[in-house]
């Protein structure tokens, strides 16, 4: 079919130009809220881990009383008066009492001998120590709780060197040291004479006998006198 050059284009009635112009804005509007919905929502991983390395002066500091009992030795984490840290400390000995202080928002904790007052540190060759003030990073440790529920610990300064000890209770030097290790594995224990004050308002009572009425079909023993009638 052939157009005639002499014709020229109907103009399209100005409400049909304003419906379309209005259908052009909805649909950019649409698209810009589909690629906006699109994105991941905000990912807030890096900011706790950010501010978990920090150390918290401001919130008020949390201390629990506990006994780290090593895997290895079969005895507990103590600190000693000569500021000598060993796995040795039987239990409820006054040494392995320790004070656990939280530092941060984090698992990161400090770890302080009730006894002697020093807090258990890591030098730059990896060996334990205990320092009389443990505000420096080499004094905090981060708490890693395992599939087998025991628990490593981090040195906050020198990321991968962890707390470990051998058979024979002495501390093993941090830069051989792996989170998977046996040697580096511990548990969490309250301290003898301390387990009944921290249990007793969970103890569990004894188990009654109940006390059922008598009824009707019930019957009473009889007693016989002895004697003559």
């Amino acid at each position: 079919m052939l157009i005639s050059p002499h014709l020229k284009p109907y103009p399209l009635p100005l409400p049909c130009i304003l419906y379309f112009f209005c259908r052009l804005i909805q649909f950019t509007a649409l698209c810009f809220y589909a690629q906006n919905s699109e994105q991941s929502p905000p990912n807030f991983k890096h900011h706790v881990t950010e501010q978990s390395r920090l150390s918290d002066r401001m919130s008020r500091r949390l201390t629990r009383t506990y006994q780290l009992y090593s895997r290895t030795s079969g005895k507990h984490v103590q600190v000693l008066g000569n500021k000598r840290v060993n796995a040795n400390g039987e239990d409820g000995a006054v040494h392995a009492k320790l004070e656990v202080e939280t530092d941060s928002f984090g698992s990161r904790i400090r770890i302080k001998g009730s006894k002697t007052g020093y807090y258990i540190c890591m030098n730059k060759k990896g060996k334990l120590i205990g320092k009389r003030k443990g505000r420096g990073k080499d004094c905090i440790f981060t708490e890693i709780v395992l599939e087998n529920n025991y628990t490593a610990l981090q040195n906050a300064k020198y990321e991968g060197w962890f707390m470990a000890f051998t058979r024979k209770g002495r501390p093993r030097r941090a830069s051989k040291t792996k989170q998977h290790q046996r040697e580096a594995h511990f548990m969490k224990r309250l301290p003898r004479g301390h387990m009944l004050s921290e249990r007793r308002p969970f103890d569990v009572l004894p188990l009654a006998v109940p006390v059922h009425p008598l009824n009707k079909r019930t019957k009473h023993p009889h007693h016989h006198r002895s004697g003559s009638g």
